[in-house]
């Protein structure tokens, strides 16, 4: 892709008021929401698309989370770290990406940036779950012992919040029923 062919396919896909060309081979999409950048390699035969997702230090714990999913889930577009940030980044040979393929990599960055690190916390919240199952079925429990066991952790105060109302207890509950019934013949 030339730089205007970039040009081009930013102007398809945003508001021209929205994109500005900070250097030659260079463009921000700035809107409300996030501020996607747009980079030409000096020669330029190779563009790399950046999206900033959100400071390390509030994702730290997900960081393997966010590894795990750079290897099956995210696609052509990569997290990466950089100067504290977790970053979406696309990065790609500039003779032969098509707009077509640009346009798409843009999709999946914001779709990155609008998940934040809710998709890694599911993910994580699954290996927790399933290490729990691993861990009952060691010591010889049923699915009905282990919600017994929860539910106990629930009333003693060991889970949940200080404040937490009998419904949203209830709540939260019923949502670890669902999770270890849905899990609980896998492992």
């Amino acid at each position: 892709m030339t730089p205007e062919e970039i040009a081009g396919t930013l102007t398809d896909l945003f508001s021209a008021d929205i994109i500005q060309t900070i250097a030659p081979g260079s463009w921000q999409v700035d809107n409300n929401t996030f501020r996607l950048l747009i980079l030409l390699s000096e020669d330029n035969t190779w563009l790399r698309v950046l999206l900033p997702i959100m400071p390390v230090r509030e994702a730290e714990q997900f960081l393997t989370q966010f590894l795990e999913a750079n290897f099956d889930q995210t696609q052509e577009v990569r997290y990466a770290v950089y100067d504290e940030v977790i970053w979406g980044v696309f990065q790609h040979n500039s003779d032969t990406l098509v707009s077509a393929d640009l346009a798409s990599a843009i999709a999946k960055l914001i779709s990155l940036y609008e998940a934040g690190v809710n998709d890694v916390f599911n993910s994580l919240l699954e290996t927790r779950l399933r290490q729990i199952i691993q861990a009952a079925k060691q010591q010889g429990q049923s699915l009905t012992a282990t919600m017994q066991n929860l539910e106990r952790f629930y009333a003693e105060g060991l889970l949940g919040e200080i404040d937490q109302t009998p419904q949203i207890r209830d709540q939260v509950i019923a949502a670890w029923r669902r999770q270890l019934e849905r899990l609980w013949d896998e492992i």
